[in-house]
């Protein structure tokens, strides 16, 4: 372990633009859009403004569980925010998230639109919207919540801290990687321990606390995310795979994890969905031009 540093603190901390790695056209210290431009605004109630992140992921799967529970009022639009081009600091996504973070959405099925920001709140006002998939049993409820927000204050180890010093800062710190992978296996540990005597992170039933937590720590389990998979030796995680697989097997799960998607095979992404048809005739294999 290499502690050397040429770095000193300055007593006043200024903005660097040349500085970030990989994010470093997009990361800045203060908030409020950078242009003028209005959101597009599709024909559902639902009006989502994503990316196929892990944070979009959750929404897109609870969206795609809900219709498949046959719940029509959860029909959506999923208009792709490119957050490597700036989309999130448009005056029209700043007005639905202060916070220019993906995802956002838009409700428009009562006489006036609700903003929803932050991705955990969003899962709760489905849930609350549909009377699906959050316990109404005050102790089943407490503990669906509680792993919700387990997630939402893990993640940002396993994303911003493990997955930048790892994956896309510009220089390799041994310290910083250090730090970050022993705490992302201490939470993979944690929900390994939960999941060796329960089907589900709340219990017996599925419900927002998988949607929230398989997106980072399931999709980790199978190796698809920053390609650590053998660095953090996730196979060991016996329960969290298997866990993960079952969640992985259900095809709203599959959906949800196309809509707004920009990598992998263009088979599995779909830039934007506005129908359930979208699926069979808009992926990027059938609408892409041949090269």
């Amino acid at each position: 372990m290499t502690a050397s540093s040429d770095y000193v603190p300055p007593k006043v901390w200024t903005w660097n633009k040349a500085s970030g790695g990989r994010f470093a056209s997009i990361n800045r210290p203060i908030a409020g859009p950078t242009h003028e431009k209005e959101l597009p605004v599709g024909r559902h109630p639902l009006q989502l403004y994503s990316l196929g992140t892990p944070n979009g992921v959750k929404v897109t799967i609870m969206l795609e569980e809900l219709l498949a529970l046959g719940h029509a009022g959860a029909e959506y639009d999923a208009w792709l925010i490119r957050i490597s081009e700036g989309d999130q600091f448009s005056s029209g996504f700043v007005e639905i998230n202060p916070n220019s973070k993906i995802p956002a959405l838009l409700d428009r099925s009562g006489p006036t639109p609700i903003r929803i920001f932050e991705s955990g709140a969003i899962l709760v006002h489905l849930a609350e919207k549909f009377g699906a998939f959050l316990p109404q049993d005050p102790a089943a409820r407490a503990e669906t919540l509680s792993w919700l927000f387990w997630q939402m204050g893990s993640a940002p180890f396993l994303g911003g801290g493990f997955g930048h010093f790892y994956a896309y800062a510009p220089t390799k710190i041994e310290y910083a990687i250090d730090r970050y992978a022993m705490e992302v296996k201490r939470q993979m540990d944690v929900l390994d321990r939960r999941l060796a005597d329960n089907a589900f992170l709340a219990g017996p039933d599925y419900t927002i606390a998988d949607m929230a937590v398989w997106p980072w720590y399931g999709q980790l389990a199978k190796g698809l995310l920053y390609n650590a998979g053998e660095f953090l030796d996730v196979e060991s995680y016996r329960n969290v795979n298997r866990w993960s697989e079952a969640l992985f097997a259900r095809q709203p799960v599959q959906r949800g994890r196309m809509v707004n998607r920009v990598t992998g095979d263009p088979s599995s992404q779909l830039h934007e969905r506005h129908e359930a048809g979208d699926f069979d005739t808009r992926t990027q294999d059938k609408i892409a031009p041949a090269t």
